[in-house]
C-alpha cells in the first residue's frame, strides 16, 4: 500500500490528450443515453482503448503518476479498515441503506446484508437473489424497498429479462419485510411507468411515501409512454404493505407538445440531457424541502403535501452540466450540491482535457424565503486527482459528514474513489481527503470503483462496483464531531435532520 500524505493535482502525459478530445467531441454531440445513464443489467466488460492509450496509462503508472493496476492509494486522514469481496451476487453493486447495526448493499442481482456491529469485521447474515437494475434500496422500520428498471418478465424474484415493447412487460418497485434480518420476505410489488431507476421515501408513521424516478419513455413501450414528465408517488401502509399502490403522478414539467416542458436537450441545447422524468431527488421531511436532479433541469420543490409536490424553482446549466444526477443539501437546506454524470457513468471524464468544470458538482445557494426560494449558482467541484484513459470515473452518490457549522461531504466517483470535500464555502470549495484504487486493467475502458459513499456512525462506508463492500475511517479534527451523532437509520436520499 502507498499511503499518500496530502491530496494533489496529478498532470497526465500529453499524450493523451488526442483521444481525450475524441471522447469530449462524442460526449458533446451524443444524445441522452438512451435507456440509462448507468451500468446495464450484465456485469460491465469494458470497451478496448488503442494500443497507444495502454502504453501510456502503463507509463503514467511506472512514473507513479497514477496508482498501480488496484493498488490502494489514500490521503493520510483515511485508513482503510477492510474490504469484503462479492459473493453469491455477482451483479453490478450499488447503493446503500442503513438500520441500526446493519448494512443493507443494492446489487443488480438483488440486495446483501451485513452485521456492521463490528465495521472492522462485518458479517453477511443474508444474500437476496431478486435481478432487476439497478436495485436501488432503502429502508423504513421493517421495510425494504427496490427499484427495478429493467424489463421484466414479471414482478417475482425470479423473473427474466424481457423486452420493455411487451404490454405484459413489469417495472416498477418491490417491497421487503424485514424484521427479520436473516429472512427477508418479499411482500409487494407496485408497477409504475417506465419502472424505477432510483426512489426515495418519505416516511410517516403510518404510511410510506416512495417517489419513484424513471425516465427515457418511447411510444414503442406500452408502459412507458410520452410524455413522461413526472414522477410516480406510491403510498405503502405501514400495517398492509401488501395494499401499497401509486396514488399520484405530479407533472413537475408542465408543457405544450409529445415532450412536456423540460429541457429539449440535443440540438437545441448540444450534449444536454433532454427532460423525460428524473434521476434522483433527496428530501427534507423535517423541512418539508425537496431537490431534483431531473436529466436536463434541477429543481427545487415543496412537499408539504407528499402526494403532490410543488415546484418551487428550475435551474439549467447548458454549458457544463450534460446529466442532472443527484442532489444533496446541507444541514441548514440553504445551498444543495447537484451533480454531473456526464458520460452516462461509463466514460473516463476526470483527466485534464475535460477539465474541471464537466463532470463536476455544481454547488448552489437557497436564497429567499417560502414558494418564492431560488437556487443561485457558486461554484464547480470535481476531485483533483485526474485518472487514466482506462477508468471510468463520475461524480455520483454521497451524504452529508454531520459537523455544525460546516458543510462536508463524502462522495462516490466511481474509478476516481472516494472524495471527502468541504463546501462550507460555497464559492471555493475543497477536498480534504481521499481513498481510492488503481485501474482494473490497463487494457479496456472498465467501469468499476465506488457506486456509493455514505457517513454513518462514525464510518464511511463504500459499495465498489466491483471489488464489493469497503468501511473506511476518517481520522480529521474538521470531521471529528461527527463521530457523535448517532442515527438509527438512514436512507441519504432521506436526509436526516442530525441535530435535532
Amino acid at each position: 500500500m502507498i499511503l499518500l500524505k496530502e491530496s494533489r493535482t496529478r498532470h497526465r502525459r500529453l499524450g493523451v490528450a488526442a483521444a481525450a478530445a475524441g471522447l469530449l467531441a462524442a460526449l458533446l454531440t451524443a444524445g441522452p443515453a438512451a435507456a440509462t445513464p448507468d451500468p446495464g443489467d450484465g456485469p460491465a466488460t469494458g470497451k478496448g482503448v488503442s494500443k497507444s492509450t495502454e502504453a501510456e496509462v502503463k507509463a503514467a503508472i511506472a512514473d507513479g503518476e497514477i496508482p498501480g493496476q488496484d493498488e490502494i492509494v489514500h490521503s493520510g486522514n483515511i485508513e482503510h479498515l477492510v474490504n469484503i469481496p462479492k459473493d453469491a451476487l455477482p451483479g453490478t453493486n450499488t447503493d446503500l441503506a442503513f438500520q441500526g447495526r446493519y448494512a443493507f448493499s443494492g446489487n443488480y442481482d438483488g440486495f446483501r446484508v451485513f452485521d456492521i456491529s463490528n465495521p472492522r469485521a462485518p458479517k453477511t447474515i443474508a444474500q437476496v437473489l431478486c435481478p432487476g437494475s439497478q436495485n436501488d434500496i432503502s429502508v423504513s422500520g421493517n421495510l425494504l424497498f427496490l427499484s427495478t428498471d429493467s424489463s421484466r418478465s414479471d414482478s417475482s424474484c425470479s423473473s427474466t429479462t424481457q423486452p420493455a415493447t411487451e404490454k405484459s412487460s413489469w417495472e416498477g418497485m418491490k417491497v421487503f419485510d424485514i424484521s427479520d434480518k436473516r429472512n427477508p420476505k418479499y411482500v409487494a410489488a407496485v408497477e409504475t411507468a417506465c419502472g424505477s431507476h432510483t426512489h426515495t421515501l418519505v416516511p410517516e408513521r403510518r404510511n410510506v411515501y416512495i417517489y419513484v424516478s424513471s425516465y427515457s419513455p418511447s411510444a414503442a413501450y406500452p408502459d412507458c409512454q410520452p410524455p413522461h414528465d413526472g414522477i410516480s408517488v406510491i403510498k405503502v401502509p405501514r400495517g398492509a404493505p401488501e395494499k401499497a399502490a401509486v396514488v399520484s403522478f405530479p407533472v413537475l414539467f408542465p408543457g405544450e407538445g409529445p415532450d412536456g416542458g423540460g429541457n429539449p436537450g440535443s440540438p437545441t441545447n448540444p450534449g444536454v440531457s433532454k427532460t423525460t422524468g428524473c434521476h434522483d431527488i433527496t428530501v427534507l421531511p423535517d423541512k418539508d424541502l425537496a431537490a431534483g436532479a431531473c436529466m436536463g433541469d434541477g429543481i427545487l420543490f415543496s412537499i408539504k403535501d407528499p402526494e403532490n409536490p410543488k415546484v418551487i424553482d428550475r435551474v439549467q446549466d447548458n454549458v457544463n452540466f450534460a446529466f442532472w444526477h443527484s442532489a444533496t443539501f446541507n444541514q441548514k437546506a440553504n445551498k444543495v450540491v447537484f451533480t454531473d454524470e456526464l458520460g452516462g457513468g461509463g466514460a473516463a471524464t476526470c483527466n485534464a482535457e475535460i477539465g474541471p468544470n464537466r463532470g463536476a458538482d455544481g454547488i448552489y445557494d437557497i436564497v429567499g424565503k417560502g414558494d418564492k426560494r431560488k437556487l443561485v449558482f457558486r461554484s464547480y467541484f470535481k476531485i483533483p486527482r485526474h485518472q487514466a484513459d482506462v477508468e471510468v470515473c463520475v461524480a455520483h452518490n454521497g451524504s452529508l459528514i454531520p459537523v455544525k457549522g460546516r458543510d462536508i461531504m463524502v462522495q462516490a466517483w466511481y474509478q476516481g474513489g472516494v472524495s471527502v470535500w468541504d463546501f462550507t464555502d460555497s464559492a471555493r470549495p475543497k477536498e480534504i481527503g481521499y481513498f481510492e484504487r488503481g485501474p482494473v486493467t490497463t487494457e479496456r475502458l472498465t467501469t468499476a470503483g465506488p457506486w456509493s459513499a455514505y457517513y454513518y456512525n462514525g464510518y464511511i462506508y463504500s459499495n465498489d462496483i466491483a471489488k464489493g463492500f469497503d468501511v473506511l475511517k476518517l481520522n480529521d479534527k474538521r470531521t471529528d464531531p461527527a463521530r457523535k451523532v448517532r442515527l438509527g437509520e438512514l436512507n441519504v436520499q432521506t436526509q436526516p435532520d442530525y441535530f435535532d
